[in-house]
């Protein structure tokens, strides 16, 4: 009777262990592309019957790829701008036939560089990281090796692929739009240390002043801007000579001042000119309609999706950032600038 050929069998040919040749005939992470072959083609050699259908079924649970959204409790809170990206994301994979496993990280486990137990208690071929969570913590997810992309942050220290707007480009836009309508002192609002988005709307805003010659009054950008109505009211309170035009770096901002100009009797754009960023909400239901610069939230996940599954397929090409185009909405928050009486 002829011997019945054994896992053992295989490992004792290759001089692995039994374990490895389990791993790579059930299709578990754990062992290289070549020792899978390598083992399937003994297995085959020595006649080995692996296609059974407990471990077929393992390969084909494999083959469906578990893609981690993370982000943090703050980023999933902002409905308006996220959730589109989100659901954009979801239906991208779901079109390839991927699973989609969603993970708020609370403030603690940022502090902690704790990751999610999804990372232990399921085999995640990618992520894709939502806005900013903090560089350790991105670095730490990034550090595991698995396939990475990012979605509206990049940072110098990070080795991830990025998907991000065109932020001064979009900048310089809506910025040579208030100059075009005669404007020459135009404000600045926002926080650049929030976010390198807004640091590079800023460089946008100085961009577009360089191009037309137009000399930056430091007195006119406020580069620290919490987005509160007491810090607006401050800031004017503060200045000696009043802007014609304000570009804020996003709706809440472009909202606040719109707001805080008129309860101090200014006209929305008569007197004052207001364009923002973003294209939310608050940009639409303001009084009058803000002027800002759209961003296509659907694309964004739509080529994250498309990013990941490529560098999946390609973990050792180079990493690239991937910049978005923005688009001006006019609306009737900007006008022609008001010619001195």
């Amino acid at each position: 009777m002829e011997k019945k050929v054994t896992m053992q069998d295989i490992a004792d040919r290759l001089n692995i262990s039994k374990n490895s040749v389990s791993q790579a005939l059930s299709g578990k992470p754990g062992v290289s592309e070549e020792t899978r072959r390598l083992v399937q083609n003994t297995a085959d050699e020595l006649g080995y019957s692996y296609s059974n259908s407990r471990n077929q079924n393992q390969v084909e649970k494999k083959t469906l790829k578990n893609i981690a959204l993370i982000a943090s409790d703050y980023a999933f809170s902002l409905k308006s701008f996220f959730g589109e990206i989100y659901l954009s994301i979801e239906k991208e994979l779901r079109a390839r036939g991927m699973n989609l496993f969603i993970e708020p990280i609370d403030s603690i486990s940022i502090d902690n560089l704790t990751l999610p137990s999804l990372f232990t208690n399921h085999e995640i071929d990618g992520v894709i990281i939502l806005s900013h969570i903090s560089t350790d913590y991105t670095a730490k997810i990034i550090s595991t090796g698995i396939p990475t992309v990012l979605i509206d942050h990049h940072e110098p220290s990070l080795q991830s692929d990025s998907i991000l707007t065109n932020n001064r480009f979009g900048a310089f836009t809506a910025v040579e739009h208030l100059i075009q309508l005669g404007h020459q002192d135009i404000a600045f609002v926002g926080d650049v240390d929030i976010s390198p988005s807004y640091q590079e709307r800023l460089e946008g805003y100085l961009l577009a002043l360089r191009r037309y010659r137009i000399q930056p009054k430091e007195v006119f950008m406020f580069t620290n801007a919490q987005e509160n109505l007491n810090e607006i009211n401050l800031f004017i309170d503060n200045l000696v000579d009043q802007p014609s035009a304000w570009f804020c770096v996003n709706d809440g901002h472009g909202f606040l001042v719109t707001s805080v100009l008129q309860q101090r009797g200014f006209k929305v754009p008569e007197d004052v000119s207001v364009c923002s960023f973003d294209n939310g909400q608050l940009s639409q239901i303001a009084t009058p309609g803000i002027t800002t610069m759209d961003i296509d939230l659907y694309y964004y996940g739509k080529k994250a999706v498309e990013r990941l599954c490529w560098r999946m397929e390609n973990k050792d090409e180079p990493i690239q950032e991937i910049l978005l185009p923005t688009k001006l909405i006019i609306r009737e928050s900007t006008a022609q600038k008001k010619q001195s009486e």
